[in-house]
């Protein structure tokens, strides 16, 4: 193992890890709108719009992430085309952004409905007795309270998808991992490269963890 050999390309490297974040951010940005939107599907009253939100979820948490980001780069444009007669394809790094906010959203749906259903229901009792409409009750009583609950579980989630955004190396996005692998194949050295890109792994998550243990910590003061 030649760790030297990794510093002489540690700017390559790193221009990876920094895609790698934007594709994080990105995809939980993305995952937090959808997972938002389906959660409030989810305990709705609407038997229809509980259905879908249902469904969706059962379809990305029961289908490999990897598959679902082939499908998006690979089958979406070619679907595109037969329906349009047109052609048109996928930068990786975006379609990568689409497929892990897709499924990330599946699992904050589910994060934001244990959170909406772990307020004690005398509040929504409450605000309905003073008169506020279900949206309000909602929006103003149930959504920020809930919030609270939310945030420790979402830190959780964006550690794993940052980790998760390796698998867009698989279609070409050049994140950490390709470039880390590409440098094996083009050096001969996998073990020194890989290990780099393990160690830039570890650190980037070891800050998320600890910045999500002070959030919990300055939740728990809080209350």
């Amino acid at each position: 193992m030649n760790l030297s050999l990794v510093s002489e390309y540690a700017g390559y490297i790193l221009q990876g890890a920094g895609l790698t974040i934007v594709m994080a951010v990105g995809s939980i940005i993305l995952g937090c709108i959808l997972g938002t939107l389906l959660g409030l599907m989810r305990v709705s009253a609407s038997k229809p719009l509980s259905f879908i939100s249902g469904a969706y979820l059962q379809v990305f948490r029961g289908t490999p992430m990897l598959l679902q980001i082939m499908f998006i780069f690979f089958a979406i444009p070619q679907i595109y085309n037969m329906a349009t007669g047109n052609f048109f394809n996928w930068r990786p790094e975006i379609a990568g952004v689409i497929a892990l906010g897709m499924n990330s959203g599946a699992y904050i749906a589910e994060i934001i409905r244990s959170g909406i259903q772990g307020v004690d229901i005398g509040q929504t009792e409450a605000a309905r007795a003073l008169g506020l409409t279900h949206h309000k009750t909602m929006q103003l009583v149930i959504l920020p309270q809930a919030l609270r609950r939310v945030i420790p579980p979402l830190c959780n989630e964006f550690i794993v998808l940052l980790k998760d955004t390796s698998l867009v190396s698989g279609i070409g996005a050049k994140e950490l991992m390709y470039r880390s692998r590409s440098m094996g194949v083009t050096t001969y050295d996998f073990v020194s490269f890989l290990v780099g890109a393990a160690i830039v792994y570890f650190c980037l998550t070891f800050i998320l963890t600890q910045a999500s243990a002070w959030i919990e910590r300055r939740l728990a003061v809080s209350d």
